[in-house]
């Protein structure tokens, strides 16, 4: 075994839901496998057995009472060290909603806000003056904002992380190149002006197997699409996310943290640390027991 296969690794991106409970309109026929009931108690023997010792809980649809489920998952489940929770964005009471939920006896598990930025009509929809209050709010707060986008969202984001240059930013699932046809522009170029703003912002080495024809186990084909992230980003700017169950649909839960730990097993120890568990720490100001 390799030293960067013996490395506890942070996921900083997972999911858990109830279809039933919540607005899973996203999910098509397609998603059928996954579209079922999926708790922390399901991931448990997940990161057991990927060498994972904590993890970040992400949201999954427009829902405060998500995100205050989710914090009082985290004061119960020792594994998930932080929650990246969703408010309005658009609304003029977004400070008060944040100071509500910090508020709470749990609040201290907020690490983060997201909201799913991809799906609004408006590819400048990070532009208008109302996010862009809420996203000074958040910046107020000392929370990271999560960016989930594709490449049309890309120039509203890198907007957003000129005019907040103290805000940490984290770029969810590489903003979603198309892998699955092999193209790398405009991504990659699009990406690429990202490094003008790297100390604030980070990427996460997720999503990239639903990306990808599901069908396909070729790692190869995610390979170049990693090495860009890592050339833009450097090593100290990205972290990994399984973006589990959704993961599930495409190879399992392991892929992506497997194949990562292939491509930096010569790398110095230091260096997989971060990349493995250290950024995501910084990144969203983890507290480790």
């Amino acid at each position: 075994m390799t030293q960067q296969h013996q490395i506890k690794a942070i996921d900083a991106h997972h999911h858990v839901w109830d279809p039933a409970r919540g607005d899973y309109s996203w999910m098509t026929p397609a998603h059928d496998p996954i579209a079922r009931v999926f708790t922390t108690d399901d991931l448990a023997p997940e990161l057991a057995t990927a060498s994972v010792s904590h993890s970040v809980l992400v949201q999954t649809w427009s829902s405060v009472a998500e995100t205050e489920t989710f914090l009082r998952i985290a004061e119960r489940v020792p594994f998930v060290a932080g929650i990246v929770g969703w408010i309005d964005m658009t609304s003029p009471d977004s400070g008060e909603a944040l100071d509500r939920l910090l508020a709470l006896p749990e609040g201290r598990h907020l690490k983060g806000i997201r909201h799913q930025v991809h799906d609004e009509d408006d590819p400048d929809w990070l532009r208008r003056d109302d996010v862009m209050r809420s996203l000074a709010e958040i910046d107020r707060r000392g929370l990271s904002y999560d960016l989930l986008i594709r490449p049309r969202e890309i120039p509203a984001a890198l907007e957003v992380s000129r005019t907040f240059p103290t805000l940490r930013l984290i770029l969810d699932h590489i903003a979603k190149p198309d892998i699955a046809s092999g193209a790398m522009t405009p991504w990659a170029n699009q990406m690429e002006a990202f490094a003008l703003h790297r100390d604030h912002v980070w990427c996460k080495i997720s999503g990239l197997v639903t990306e990808d024809d599901w069908t396909s186990r070729d790692d190869e084909r995610l390979v170049p699409y990693v090495e860009t992230v890592l050339s833009i980003f450097g090593t100290d700017r990205v972290m990994y996310g399984s973006d589990w169950p959704v993961c599930l649909l495409a190879g399992g839960y392991g892929r992506t943290l497997a194949l990562l730990r292939r491509m930096i097993e010569t790398w110095p120890e230091d260096v997989a640390t971060a990349i493995l568990r250290g950024n995501a720490s910084d990144a969203y100001d983890l507290r480790l027991d």
